[in-house]
């Protein structure tokens, strides 16, 4: 049927116009039809007939938001949940990676994710994971694995935009039968151009050159400098999240103009934070803190990520576009005052929050903690050979990075039973909790991590097994038994009390919980690791990536310590 184009749907009046081409603002008026933006009337001449007026008082109009490179799971809350509470902040597109739940539910936790995400009041799009579980059986054992034939079934779903971030990113680069390598040798056939997501913490020179060269084409790790240095030079697309955002990093985009380069991301964001400080909103502010033109944060907020992901209908406010927006009141303070989705107001500053509470992806996606009681026999580690001081190795953790390296330590050996309890080590244990087998990994933490007492988690990235830390065997028992009662999340315990916990029965995984009653749980969570010595800048993180095999330098998984960089699986006490 043929358009009526003289007469459009609504009309905002009275508003400055960002403009992401010219990268400025303009006093106009914006018309809207069908959801799409007909016409930004920057002589307010009155050419089309309106069927509705919106006052805009002046406020400055922004294309919607949109993240491109992050995971719902770290809200700790269900898709719909989480994006309920983000209209607040301007979000009208996501493309989230839903490889936690993958790891635990394998495709139907995918299907469950997406089919919550159908009920979000913005477009809430999906990547596929990639690498589930991130290394082979002989490392680590997930709860799932994701074929290439279904990467290739869910290519088809429309809620589907990319291939999540490779994680194998060193195995990838070398001849390796991997599902995700006969993804992308499959994709390169059909679609040579569809978005391929990288995770590549450290890769440089040729190991990069390769990554690249098989159609791998973003990054949003940590790196220093010349790492970021390198993927710029090389036409990597980088994604910048809260702990990139380094001063030094921002002063090189600035001096080298290679804003058309990069996005914002938020990759996790824990509930406190989300509420406490936003999230692409959050980023954006702080851009310009240092130094960043408003502008030009906003184009790396919108325009740029809406390419990356081949999102062609949206990221600006031009004619055809669709009619993503956000009103604020000024570009430097960035408060939100509307979200719009196709033409309709989505988020009012004087709307209620949803308080909603059971978000439930249904009880075949509960009680997946199949492990039974510890006792004590399982935190005793066992060394041969007559009494001595044996040297062991442990991760080093550091306060502002996830990254960890090799520390040697010494301890006894009494009765052919290794003596860690008064070592200065904490012992960290991954226990296979999938059902699969009932394995045990053991390692040592130390640097500044916990100092007392016991904590125990089932968000164990990426193959989500209980991962145990304490400095004494009693609070680890009922650390580890209270978590298998609760059926997955946090527990934190000192000197035999529990002093914060968090239920994720969702896969050990989710609350059920709307976003603000989930982020007191965990701000509880958060005080308890401080107050208990784990002074990592994001310590509930960092406990929780202990066990990601794609980090260096050293981690524990089910099956035991791993060196990431060499690929291999090291013994605890070196003899």
């Amino acid at each position: 049927m043929k358009k009526n184009l003289n007469i459009a749907d609504r009309c905002i009046r009275n508003v400055k116009v960002f403009n992401s081409y010219f990268k400025c603002f303009n006093d106009a008026d914006v018309y809207i039809k069908e959801g799409k933006f007909l016409y930004i009337d920057k002589k307010k001449q009155n050419e089309i007939e309106c069927r509705e007026f919106v006052d805009g008082k002046g406020m400055y109009m922004v294309p919607g938001l949109i993240d491109i490179h992050m995971h719902i799971e770290s809200s700790l809350v269900t898709s719909e949940a989480f994006c309920r509470y983000t209209v607040k902040n301007g979000l009208t597109t996501i493309v989230s990676e839903p490889h936690e739940i993958a790891n635990v539910f394998g495709y139907k936790g995918i299907k469950a994710m997406m089919k919550s995400g159908e009920n979000a009041p913005y477009d809430c799009y999906f990547a596929i994971p990639s690498n589930v579980p991130i290394m082979g059986s002989e490392f680590e054992t997930a709860g799932a694995r994701i074929t290439t034939k279904e990467m290739l079934e869910l290519k088809k779903e429309p809620q589907i935009k990319c291939l999540g971030e490779v994680m194998n990113f060193r195995e990838i680069i070398q001849d390796n039968d991997s599902e995700v390598a006969g993804f992308i040798e499959e994709i390169h056939e059909v679609e040579p151009n569809y978005p391929l997501e990288g995770h590549c913490p450290a890769l440089v020179d040729s190991d990069l050159a390769k990554y690249l060269y098989l159609g791998i084409g973003s990054d949003h790790c940590e790196h220093d400098l010349e790492e970021f240095k390198q993927r710029f030079e090389n036409g990597m697309f980088v994604q910048l999240q809260d702990s990139t955002m380094k001063q030094e990093i921002i002063d090189f985009i600035i001096d080298n103009n290679l804003y058309e380069y990069f996005s914002f991301v938020t990759d996790d964001t824990f509930p406190d934070l989300l509420c406490e400080r936003g999230h692409l909103n959050y980023l954006i502010k702080k851009a310009i803190a240092m130094g960043m033109k408003p502008e030009w944060a906003i184009y790396c907020s919108t325009y740029t990520p809406s390419r990356r992901m081949n999102l062609l209908d949206r990221g600006t406010i031009a004619p055809g576009k669709l009619a993503d927006f956000i009103l604020i009141d000024n570009p430097i303070d960035f408060n939100i005052y509307n979200t719009y989705k196709r033409g309709l107001c989505i988020y009012d500053i004087n709307d209620v929050d949803d308080e909603r509470e059971d978000y439930s992806y249904g009880l075949q996606f509960e009680n997946s903690i199949k492990v039974k009681h510890l006792n004590a026999d399982k935190f005793l580690i066992k060394v041969s050979g007559p009494d001595r001081i044996v040297k062991v190795r442990a991760m080093e953790v550091f306060e502002n990075t996830n990254r960890t390296q090799e520390k040697i330590v010494e301890m006894p050996v009494e009765n052919g039973v290794l003596k860690w309890e008064d070592s200065g080590c904490a012992l960290t244990m991954v226990i296979e909790r999938h059902g699969e087998n009932g394995g045990i990994g053991y390692g040592f933490t130390t640097g500044c991590c916990l100092k007392t007492g016991a904590i125990a988690t089932s968000y164990s990235h990426d193959s989500h097994n209980i991962t145990l830390m304490g400095l004494n065997v009693e609070d680890m028992m009922i650390a580890v038994n209270r978590l298998i009662d609760i059926n997955g999340g946090y527990v934190v315990v000192n000197n035999r009390d529990i002093t914060a916990e968090m239920c994720l029965p969702i896969a050990g995984l989710l609350s059920k919980k709307s976003v603000k009653k989930a982020a007191i749980e965990f701000k509880n969570l958060r005080k308890a690791f401080n107050e208990q010595g784990y002074t990592h800048f994001n310590n509930v993180m960092n406990f929780s990536l202990l066990a990601l095999t794609c980090i260096n330098e050293l981690r524990v998984t089910d099956k035991g310590l791993m060196d990431t960089i060499n690929l291999k699986m090291v013994p605890l006490i070196m003899e």
